[in-house]
């Protein structure tokens, strides 16, 4: 320390009072009083000379005591690194070069000579030390070393010798070997509940004699305890067609590795007329009690049936997981009694509500307005006002739209999303229509501002959802989310109750979905057809809503002229330009009318983001496919809208889904 800052801190300044006693010296020697002024110079260079004397002495003093106090301070510093209980190594992280280490350390490596000038990943295969670059003082992994585990501490401090500037690393290696394999006992002893459905049980013993039934069940059980055994877990009967499965969380990994293949074991029990029995398993894991992963287990076996059933859905607190679910043919699952209710339930929460909006998805095709017609007659009975949000940008809907708006009893109807925000209040209802992913509405900020919120959707169930939903009929076996619409109506009004243009709206949304009554279609969208015929739908006037100009047509073919096989039977157009959205998905249905191809997708580049649309004919499920690329939609019609990535990406991206979908199929 310098002499100088040593006595600016440890001294206190007299310069001031010795130069005011020189002052009165010379003052006193001023009125002629020269004896006492002598006598007052001497006192005073007496106290300099004494004042000097005992600060140097003060100041040697001090900096002896700074000096034994650093080298002990030394000595210790020494002792500790020598002597410490811990494992220490110092090496620099640049070259992980070792500088120094202790003999603990050498123990735990294994060495027996010091690591003198070898690196640090010699010693410790696999160890990195790139969290002390980034300012970190854990390594944020534990460190297997020689059949023990670590727990890494470290710090560095900069170095400066001969003209260059480095860093030192210091880490202590503290052993956590015990107490890491209790945590990992711990986790692995973790229940995880499953409940296994067998979601399709009246269709595969309809009309099935008893004897056939019972070894049937039989063979089901059979093989639902067998695999259950496997992984020592406890399976107990809930319902004729429920079961709950309690087993550890070790045994989970092997079952998520075979894709659970229980339910390709159970599709082998087929009834007489040739239909397999189908599985769906929801699965909860890491919640806080049984109460909490019950819920888990029960949310995803609603998600499993609301997909189509066979497959397996595993949720934790963060997300969902989804396996199986492949096959693209889906059975009708038509249940008066659930639709009678959900029709109750809708006619009371539109006659409770102030007003009414309805809102689908982005860029809302005709499978939106067709059920938004439809809530407005039901709106129009209650006596209830009504208001149909619309953007502004142009859509597949618009001609059905401006007919729509032409009509008297839809004047005022169609609204922003920012007029229908600033007319929200508390006891609106919020109708949602063919979409059930809050991600995929027409207006978030509507969503989160509803208080009561009804979900009319046909499409599978994804990863996101609206799950504050006062209501939610969500048939993933439906043509479309106008014939669901249709089949409440049938229970809240009458047919001429109906306008013709409403009916023709819901009619049309039928046409698009089922593709003309070719694909997903069952009784019950032949019974929602007839139904909207007596309300007076002309199939011929719905016509016009298909029909395409020579412009149009041209482009779609042009669309069509650049796909590609990837795969038998699967086709990919990718267009390097942007292209009108309703050409691209024609262009895709259109594809599948070709000799050899059962599946399509059809790309295009649209702004900021990629387009896709996708169709399939046959039993590939290409709601998996485009899941995978964070699109969604149902086994025979998906699509996806792809940001911050290019088409050559996104192209990449859906082949290499495709394949793997194909490989594991």
């Amino acid at each position: 320390m310098p002499k100088k800052n040593l006595s600016t801190l440890l001294e206190p300044s007299f310069r001031l009072y010795f130069l005011f006693l020189a002052l009165f010296a010379l003052a006193t020697a001023a009125i002629g009083e020269y004896v006492l002024a002598v006598a007052e110079a001497i006192v005073v260079l007496f106290l300099l000379l004494y004042f000097r004397q005992r600060n140097a002495t003060r100041r040697r003093d001090i900096l002896n005591y700074i000096e034994n106090v650093s080298a002990n301070i030394d000595v210790a510093a020494k002792d500790t690194m020598v002597n410490a209980p811990l494992p220490m190594v110092i090496f620099r992280p640049d070259t992980e070069e070792v500088i120094w280490s202790n003999d603990h350390f050498l123990q735990i490596t294994g060495e027996r000579d010091h690591l003198f000038d070898r690196r640090i990943s010699d010693a410790v295969p696999g160890f990195d030390p790139r969290w002390l670059m980034e300012g970190k003082s854990l390594c944020p992994l534990e460190v297997e070393l020689r059949g023990r585990r670590f727990q890494v501490y470290g710090h560095m401090v900069r170095t400066e010798g001969k003209g260059r500037r480095g860093f030192l690393a210091t880490t202590y290696w503290l052993d956590v070997t015990e107490s890491s394999l209790l945590r990992d006992e711990h986790t692995a002893t973790r229940p995880v509940i499953m409940l296994l459905v067998l979601d399709n049980y009246e269709d595969i013993f309809k009309g099935v004699n008893d004897n056939v039934k019972s070894a049937m069940l039989s063979d089901i059980n059979r093989r639902l305890d067998e695999w259950c055994e496997s992984f020592h877990g406890l399976l107990c009967r809930l319902e004729r067609d429920r079961r709950l499965l309690i087993l550890e969380e070790r045994y989970l990994p092997a079952i998520l590795e075979k894709k659970f293949d229980l339910l390709d074991q159970v599709r082998e029990v087929v009834n007489p007329s040739g239909m397999p029995a189908t599985l769906s398993i929801g699965v909860g894991r890491d919640a806080d009690n049984f109460a909490e992963l019950f819920q888990f287990a029960s949310l995803s076996a609603e998600m499993a049936l609301s997909r189509g059933g066979d497959q397996a859905v595993v949720k934790d607190r963060v997300n969902f997981a989804f396996y199986g679910g492949r096959r693209a043919a889906e059975t009708e699952k038509h249940n008066k009694v659930k639709s009678r209710v959900m029709a109750s339930a809708l006619s009371e929460l539109i006659g409770d509500a102030s007003q009414v909006f309805v809102m689908g998805h982005a860029f809302p095709d005709l499978d939106c307005m067709g059920p938004a017609a439809g809530i407005a007659a039901i709106a129009r009975k209650k006596g209830v006002e009504l208001h149909i949000i619309r953007s502004a940008d142009p859509s597949p809907a618009d001609m059905m739209v401006d007919e729509l708006a032409e009509l008297s009893e839809y004047e005022n109807v169609f609204l922003s999303p920012t007029d229908a925000l600033i007319s929200l209040d508390p006891r609106a209802l919020l109708v949602v229509v063919d979409t059930n992913r809050p991600e995929q509405v027409l207006s978030q900020d509507v969503l989160e501002a509803a208080n009561r919120v009804t979900v009319i959707d046909h499409h599978r169930r994804a990863a996101s959802y609206i799950e504050a939903a006062a209501l939610n009929f969500q048939e993933p076996y439906a043509s479309s989310a106008s014939e669901l619409t249709t089949e409440l109506l049938q229970y809240i009004l009458d047919p001429a109750d109906l306008l013709k243009a409403e009916a023709e709206a819901l009619m049309a949304g039928i046409v698009l979905d089922s593709k003309n009554f070719t694909t997903r279609t069952g009784s019950r969208t032949f019974d929602a057809a007839a139904f909207l015929r007596r309300a007076g739908a002309d199939p011929t006037e719905v016509r016009r809503f298909f029909t395409s100009d020579l412009k149009s047509t041209v482009a779609r073919y042009s669309i069509i002229k650049e796909a590609k096989l990837v795969r038998p039977g699967i086709a990919v157009s990718a267009v390097e330009r942007t292209v009108d959205r309703v050409t691209a998905a024609k262009a895709a249905d259109e594809m599948l009318t070709l000799t050899g191809i059962h599946t399509s997708f059809v790309l295009f580049p649209d702004d900021e983001r990629v387009i896709l649309s996708a169709r399939s004919s046959g039993d590939v499920n290409v709601q998996v496919i485009v899941e995978a690329l964070g699109g969604g939609g149902n086994a025979q019609v998906a699509g996806a809208q792809i940001s911050e990535k290019t088409l050559a990406q996104v192209t990449a991206e859906l082949v290499d889904s495709i394949n793997s979908y194909c490989d594991n199929a």
